[in-house]
């Protein structure tokens, strides 16, 4: 009769390894968006002046640095992406249909809305390469510029804070971070959703605060991964 025991090892080993490497992995992933946001974002705020009715002086001298901050926002959405995948994954049958499906759509809608103001602004940079007093005299530099802002900082900034919401309540749940971080995220999740385009770095806050659980994420499942492995008795 053959000794089943060796192969009951390796399977727990397996499901060990597996439970520690999708939180590992949604941590690496959060740690990429938000260097890579809070990078474009900064780039972005220190060349673009904060009122959108400006009248583009500006881009003589920092359309290069705006261009910059525009490219690496495609790679923060990858990753944002993975950190969703990875999240998800690590609820599993916990997940509620409800809150996994606000959850999910509004980092979805996140993003969407973050790549659209992204695509108007490249536009605008591009027209303005390619014929300036046509895009300064026409109004669609104003008109450019007033979208990109409502969109990123009041219906970006809205979806931000309705994803931080759910993501909270359902760690609040199944306990997939800290409690206080999950508390500071409901704060940080209404002041976005309050703040009304009203404080100009404000954006930071969303990337800022997924950094924060994904740094408590990796050294919560480095701490673990160096424990013994539970192999039976």
């Amino acid at each position: 009769m053959t000794d089943a025991r060796p192969r009951d090892i390796a399977l727990e080993l397996d499901q060990y390894r597996a439970g520690w490497t999708t939180p590992r992995a949604a941590a690496v992933a959060g740690i990429l968006f938000s260097l890579l946001l809070i990078t474009s974002l900064v780039l972005i705020r220190m060349t673009v002046p904060a009122d959108p009715q400006d009248a583009g002086a500006w881009l003589s001298g920092g359309a290069g640095v705006a261009n910059l901050a525009l490219h690496l926002l495609p790679f923060a959405g990858i990753a944002f992406l993975w950190f969703i995948g990875v999240l998800r994954d690590r609820l599993g049958q916990h997940e509620d249909k409800l809150f996994a499906t606000v959850f999910f759509g509004s980092g979805l809608l996140f993003l969407a809305l973050l790549f659209a103001s992204a695509a108007i602004a490249g536009g605008l940079l591009r027209m303005y390469r390619s014929n300036t007093r046509l895009l300064i005299d026409s109004g669609l530099y104003t008109f450019g510029r007033t979208v990109t802002y409502e969109m990123l900082n009041v219906y970006t900034l809205k979806m931000a804070g309705v994803f931080m919401i759910s993501t909270c309540t359902l760690s609040l749940r199944t306990g997939i971070i800290a409690r206080w971080m999950a508390y500071l995220g409901l704060v940080l999740a209404l002041f976005l959703l309050l703040s009304l385009g009203r404080f100009s770095w404000a954006p930071l806050v969303f990337p800022l605060w997924v950094f924060l659980i994904s740094v408590h994420i990796l050294r919560t499942n480095l701490g673990r991964s160096g424990q013994s492995i539970p192999v039976g008795g």
